[in-house]
């Protein structure tokens, strides 16, 4: 791998438009290309590619995330925008959704459109 390489994350969608609103308007990325197989964002320096499929494959972890300064505020202002967030039983999490790993790293989880799990965290 060339030390000068740049890293590119995916995700799948089965309607791009849809996809695009939620990444646009509650995510709040930019995007920056649009073609009819794929999207692509700046994800705050990354490359976020969302590729047009037929069906979404739902995991059962966390595909992508964001670590940020303020998870309280973020997580705030990602619900005033739309973003519903994610409830896991056996998970002490507070009224926002935010679990407090034992080393004190806090962690808040959402969906987009096709139930990709996403994550905001904030480290200590």
């Amino acid at each position: 791998m060339p030390a000068s390489a740049t890293t590119v994350a995916f995700l799948a969608a089965t309607d791009l438009d849809r996809s695009s609103r939620f990444l646009t308007d509650v995510v709040g990325l930019t995007l920056l290309e649009r073609t009819p197989i794929a999207d692509v964002y700046d994800a705050h320096g990354t490359r976020l590619r969302v590729t047009l499929v037929e069906q979404a494959p739902q995991l059962p972890f966390t595909v992508l995330g964001w670590e940020v300064a303020d998870l309280d505020g973020t997580v705030d202002e990602l619900h005033a925008r739309g973003a519903t967030f994610e409830r896991f039983a056996g998970m002490d999490q507070d009224g926002r959704g935010i679990w407090t790993a034992p080393g004190g790293d806090r962690v808040a989880w959402f969906r987009d459109t096709e139930g990709n799990l996403l994550s905001l965290s904030q480290h200590v």
